[in-house]
């Protein structure tokens, strides 16, 4: 039995090693324009060794450092959470990722590679940035509008994920934020408790800052919304908006679901990102 066991587990790897050198032909195609691999295993340098697709190769890793040390290499490679998402929810986190740090373009066809965390890349998925996709992948490049700053977009939509995912000390937690035409968004609402942000330099409340973010996923668990102009800065937390408040006027609103963990962007009212969590941290 044991014997039986090694040869299936030897199997599965030749089985890995091969699918992953399929996937490496086709990225190399004149069609694709990036390969996409969501992993925290790097390929190895033998199976890249004299490859078209190295060109295209953009690594989504978990970590920082496994990040630094693929750049060190001069690989391009972005971080994104290393929560245990379904396939096509790591896909959707890593394009999000890229196309706030500029690593895409709208037209790019982009060729997908994932698996679940701590397990060999299983997927395969083709991606046409901007392309219409009934389940919002693509989200039509990420159009949020040039007014808004792309890299507080994927830092808040990624705190997003952290508060759906992780809730507040074991106990799960919703909430809104809301980015830009913070004016007409003051306007329509009123503060329901005190504003924790209240007297604080703009540099030091700016969601670009690793402390304002814990901020708020501390806060998350205060009544009301958060309030955050187009550049990062947080103008207040505990807002009470009035029922369509968000949709009338031109602000993005992140939504996360204190039953499912589900974050949701919306812009005038409609969905242009929608992200499912594959199961909540206990």
């Amino acid at each position: 039995m044991a014997d039986a066991e090694k040869t299936t587990r030897l199997e599965a790897t030749r089985f890995d090693r091969d699918f992953l050198r399929s996937a490496l032909a086709l990225a190399a195609k004149p069609d694709i324009d990036h390969f996409l691999y969501i992993c925290d295993t790097p390929i190895a340098p033998d199976d890249l060794r004299r490859k078209q697709a190295r060109k295209k190769l953009v690594y989504a890793v978990t970590a920082e450092p496994i990040a630094a040390e693929l750049q060190s290499r001069k690989q391009r490679a972005l971080v994104i959470p290393a929560y245990d998402y379904s396939r096509v929810e790591r896909v959707k986190v890593a394009l999000v990722s890229a196309l706030a740090q500029g690593a895409f373009k709208e037209g790019d066809l982009v060729l997908c590679m994932t698996g679940r965390v701590g397990h060999p890349p299983d997927t395969l998925m083709q991606m046409r940035i901007g392309g219409s996709l009934d389940d919002r992948v693509a989200i039509e490049g990420i159009k949020v509008g040039e007014e808004f700053n792309s890299q507080v977009v994927d830092a808040l939509i990624q705190l997003a994920l952290q508060i759906g995912q992780e809730g507040y000390e074991g106990h799960p937690v919703g909430t809104i934020i809301t980015i830009g035409d913070h004016n007409a968004v003051l306007e329509k609402s009123r503060q329901i408790t005190i504003n924790p942000f209240q007297g604080l330099g703009e540099s030091e409340r700016n969601v670009l800052d690793p402390r304002i973010r814990e901020a708020i996923k501390n806060f998350s668990v205060l009544d009301g919304a958060f309030v955050i102009r187009e550049d990062g800065v947080v103008l207040s937390a505990g807002r009470y908006l009035s029922a369509g408040d968000e949709a009338a006027t031109q602000c993005l609103a992140l939504v996360v679901s204190q039953t499912s963990g589900a974050v949701r962007l919306f812009k005038e009212g409609g969905i242009l990102l929608e992200l499912h969590q594959s199961a909540r941290r206990t």
